[in-house]
């Protein structure tokens, strides 16, 4: 089976190349276009770990005809959409970036999809769109109609338009919506490496919402075999749907308390000054994970252990 997975040098598109490229049965074509908005340097090193067991294509989803010849000339069966742009206080400031990757780009991929027949299209989508619900823990079906980013709105948008292409046009759509996804090789624009570098560098580490948020971490190994576990059910039951999964390990934290795991692990005190809450944040995530048990009885990493590899790798790569 040829499958495309687009934003292959980001995180989670990285990651799931490199899984899928381990089984015989999958021929894997990554796209990406290499932006730079964050160091292409790590992009470059996440294609050079999975160059030699995937066919790299570096081409830009806003390309309308580029994408529909990569899908047609590859036989594409299954798309696993992930280029997109991120970053929620990014989205303010720069909303053009949203509209063209995530909203442009997201309709070339899904109509060439839908062009192509290609058999099985999965998307990410976030968290976000939830915006600042009060009802925990937020479940798939709960409404999502007031996204306070734009990137939450694009990806909402994102949501309302796979559903109508199944409907339509008889496409069989999976749409996960990830909460925090985090672990070795992650994004450099993430909580995460904020702590971690603030902490090695004794820099002050900002505290939004004066350290009250909570997030409902998912480390990026259950991530990646949650959407093969979803993947292969799909495959076997031959039935043409839609369906929202969240994809979440169901365990909010609060922001205190995983600078606290980041200074026991670095033994090291983070400098920190708390603040009032960014525009366009969240204040607490906090999803259901019980749609994507029904696909697979893998646990999920507690956090301590997964901030304990990111630690090891951030130390490693960042010397």
């Amino acid at each position: 089976m040829n499958i495309l997975i687009t934003g292959c040098a980001g995180f989670i598109g990285f990651s799931l190349c490199k899984y899928f490229s381990k089984f015989e049965d999958y021929n894997v074509i990554g796209l990406d276009n290499l932006n730079s908005y964050y160091d292409k340097k790590l992009k470059i090193d996440r294609l050079k770990i999975i160059s030699k067991s995937i066919k790299f294509i570096n081409a830009d989803i806003c390309d309308r005809k580029k994408i529909g010849q990569v899908i047609k000339s590859n036989k594409i069966t299954a798309c696993f959409h992930l280029a997109a742009q991120a970053g929620v206080r990014y989205s303010i400031t720069n909303p053009d970036e949203f509209f063209n990757a995530n909203l442009e780009g997201f309709y070339n991929v899904i109509n060439q999809c839908r062009l192509n027949k290609v058999k099985y299209f999965f998307f990410a989508s976030s968290s976000s769109v939830y915006g600042d619900s009060k009802k925990y823990p937020q479940k798939e079906t709960d409404r999502t109609d007031n996204p306070i980013s734009f990137y939450a709105a694009t990806k909402k948008a994102n949501e309302s338009v796979s559903f109508s292409f199944s409907k339509i046009y008889n496409m069989n759509i999976t749409c996960l919506r990830f909460f925090t996804v985090y672990g070795p090789l992650g994004r450099p624009d993430m909580a995460f490496f904020n702590f971690a570098n603030s902490i090695k560098k004794n820099k002050k580490i900002y505290l939004f919402n004066n350290g009250n948020n909570f997030r409902d971490y998912t480390y990026i190994d259950d991530v990646i075999f949650s959407i093969k576990s979803i993947f292969d059910k799909k495959i076997k039951s031959k039935l043409n749907n839609f369906e929202i999964i969240n994809i979440c390990s169901s365990n909010p934290i609060k922001t205190t308390k995983v600078i606290n795991i980041f200074e026991k692990i670095m033994k090291k005190k983070a400098k920190i000054e708390k603040v009032e809450n960014a525009l366009g944040d969240v204040k607490k995530t906090f999803g259901s994970n019980n749609r994507i048990k029904k696909y697979t009885k893998n646990k999920f990493t507690d956090v301590r252990t997964g901030i304990t590899k990111y630690v090891k790798w951030f130390n490693e790569y960042y010397k």
